[in-house]
């Protein structure tokens, strides 16, 4: 199967972002770990700018920034911690400096910086371009957010890809009900699922979107596993969404959509249209040649 499906290794495709090496191993054995970081030092690249909405962010950019790519919630079971890790793009981070949390608009500190290496972590007070910091929070962080000291500086997104699978998750136990939302919460933040909202709904939680049924089973685990609630899924109709640009208005749109079409908004409030059937999207595109359909988040221009 290996042989077939192998296309060669080009490290100068992993540099540019086309393809990814795959190491197989066991972290829980111990097994292919020392291989896995050995090959991360080999092929990985040095530090890079990253480009922002704005334009390209040098490294020695006198602005501290960084990029959340990652959210993980209960690294220590007994306190229900939440550790964000982030890429120092810029500048020079200090223990306790305030920085301006670009999604929230608004200023905050992170005063528990860590590195981090399995369950091992230590304390620092300083990093640079190419570091990863990991830090304890209660703050509403997202995969995707942006720190800095430039309240202007904001990155470009982690690519989203449409989903196919779609869902609602329901709490099965009146009682349990508060660490079902909480641990819903927090998955959501992880981006485990994508979350939709559709208008007019009657639904006390989102729509979940995912690319394949493995991701609801993988939400549903850590649920029980780790939150203590149970849920049941409810699978839905649509099997296509694409994000839209309109100047349609929501009533005038709802109003042209096709038998089981539905119309909703992302996590960061931009609309998408749901679909149950290729054949409902293609009759939808050519009677309304004014709307335009992305199968990832359009950029704001």
């Amino acid at each position: 199967m290996l042989d077939g499906a192998h296309g060669g290794f080009d490290i100068n495709a992993v540099l540019h972002g086309k393809t990814t090496p795959v190491f197989f191993g066991s972290a829980a054995n111990n097994f292919g770990v020392e291989h896995l970081l050995k090959g991360f030092l080999e092929y990985s690249s040095e530090p890079l700018p990253r480009k922002a909405k704005n334009g390209l962010v040098p490294l020695d950019h006198q602005a501290f920034s960084a990029f959340v790519f990652k959210v993980q919630t209960n690294m220590n079971p007994l306190h229900r911690d939440r550790v964000v890790f982030a890429r120092v793009c810029s500048g020079i981070f200090y223990r306790d400096m305030p920085v301006y949390h670009a999604r929230l608009g608004k200023e905050i500190h992170l005063s528990d910086p860590y590195n981090l290496f399995g369950r091992s972590r230590e304390a620092i007070t300083e990093a640079y371009p190419g570091d990863i910091i990991g830090f304890v929070t209660k703050l509403d962080f997202r995969v995707g957010d942006t720190i800095s000291i430039d309240p202007l500086l904001v990155f470009e997104e982690i690519p989203r890809f449409a989903p196919e699978c779609f869902a609602f998750l329901h709490n099965t136990l009146s009682s349990n009900y508060k660490p079902f939302r909480k641990g819903l919460d927090h998955l959501l933040a992880e981006d485990i699922v994508q979350a939709f909202f559709l208008q007019n709904s009657g639904h006390a939680t989102p729509l979940l979107g995912a690319v394949g049924p493995l991701q609801f089973e993988v939400m549903q685990y850590r649920l029980k596993d780790e939150y203590k609630a149970e849920s049941r899924l409810e699978m839905m109709p649509w099997k296509i969404l694409r994000w839209l640009k309109s100047s349609l208005e929501d009533k005038d749109l709802r109003q042209r959509l096709p038998q089981e079409a539905e119309l909703a908004t992302d996590d960061q409030n931009r609309r998408v249209i749901l679909f149950s059937t290729d054949w409902s999207l293609q009759y939808f595109s050519e009677k309304n040649p004014l709307v335009t359909f992305f199968d990832t988040p359009p950029v704001d221009t």
